[in-house]
């Protein structure tokens, strides 16, 4: 681990301040990811801003019909909060869905969405990969590629975003506040994360000294008809190979709003708005449940060892269209897919 400068600001100014012409400062919280990296010598700041000493970050409020979740609120207490809970059960369900008890206890919201890939080659700094060292090659493309992308890729990255709560995020059209030099602003979720193109190394679309401050959740949650589907080689402690987050509203057997965001497939969590509008209007069957797949699943390409996830990624949404539309949401307790 390399040597670096330490800071504690008291406030979102100081700490925006004390990255701001930094190239190595990193933020720091819950420290889940960062430190594991740091240890790998994956990522070296020269810098950590600590961010644990601004209570402004720490809070849920109301507003507008919907609710703002401070960047600091750990992955438990936003899972297991009541409002949570009962407007928005789609989120809640995802994050239990993702590492353990004691990661959910220390994992912070703006963390969870500044995450990085748990490609194999990313955390070896022994191989070649674009995204930790830029034009250096991809080693996973034409070598071990299980867990990688089949969607969204592209010759310099096929490695994948990790989060299970940024893919219920994506489902319910959340919004990202964020501060830097240049003042506040907001971000759609579906343009925070980015695509890797020819540079992989990006995750988002932060600018440089930009700091997260909170996640807002829309009026609507789809309280109703969803379910959060993880599909991964063990029943706990483990990444989606494939994660499907599904809201609809239904009238009469007819799908009159629909939400379907991906995990494990992509670099982002990836979403299809023409496989959603396709289905509203539309009653709520096996028909229309393939054709949504089919056109979520459009382009997807595999590589040696992972080629088997297309298939299974439409499996995937069948079934949680299906258990949407039933209102039999998959269960956290029991991970078995019945």
């Amino acid at each position: 681990m390399n040597r670096f400068d330490y800071v504690r600001p008291a406030t979102v100014a100081d700490a925006v301040q004390a990255a701001a012409g930094h190239v190595g400062a990193r933020f720091i919280a819950g420290g889940t990811n960062l430190v594991d990296l740091m240890k790998y010598n994956v990522e070296r700041p020269t810098r950590l801003v600590d961010l644990n000493r601004l209570p402004e970050l720490r809070t849920i409020t109301e507003t507008g019909g919907g609710l703002r979740i401070g960047a600091l609120v750990t992955n438990s207490q936003l899972a297991y909060d009541d409002r949570v809970e009962q407007r928005y059960p789609l989120l809640s369900r995802a994050i239990l869905s993702g590492a353990t008890a004691q990661l959910r206890n220390a994992a912070s919201t703006g963390g969870n969405l500044l995450q990085r890939t748990r490609c194999y080659y990313f955390y070896d700094p022994a191989t070649p990969c674009n995204k930790r060292d830029p034009r250096s090659g991809c080693g996973a493309i034409g070598g071990v590629n299980r867990i990688h992308a089949i969607l969204g890729a592209s010759p310099a990255c096929i490695a994948t975003h990790p989060s299970d709560m940024c893919v219920a995020l994506a489902a319910l059209e959340a919004t990202v506040h964020v501060a830097g030099p240049g003042g506040e602003r907001r971000i759609a979720f579906a343009e925070f994360h980015r695509l890797p193109g020819d540079t992989p190394e990006r995750d988002t679309n932060l600018e440089p000294g930009e700091i997260v401050l909170a996640v807002e959740l829309p009026q609507r949650g789809f309280p109703e008809r969803y379910t959060y589907l993880k599909l991964r080689d063990r029943l706990s402690y483990a990444f989606a190979l494939v994660s499907v987050a599904v809201a609809l509203e239904m009238n009469a057997g007819q799908v009159t709003t629909a939400r379907i965001a991906l995990g494990g497939v992509a670099h982002k969590p990836w979403r299809v708005p023409d496989a959603e509008a396709a289905l509203e209007g539309k009653p709520a069957g096996r028909d229309g449940f393939e054709r949504a797949a089919e056109l979520i699943l459009a382009g997807a390409q595999g590589h040696d060892g992972n080629a088997f996830k297309i298939e299974l990624a439409r499996r995937a949404v069948l079934r949680a269209l299906s258990q949407a539309a039933a209102g039999t949401p998959q269960t956290v307790a029991d991970k078995r897919v019945k």
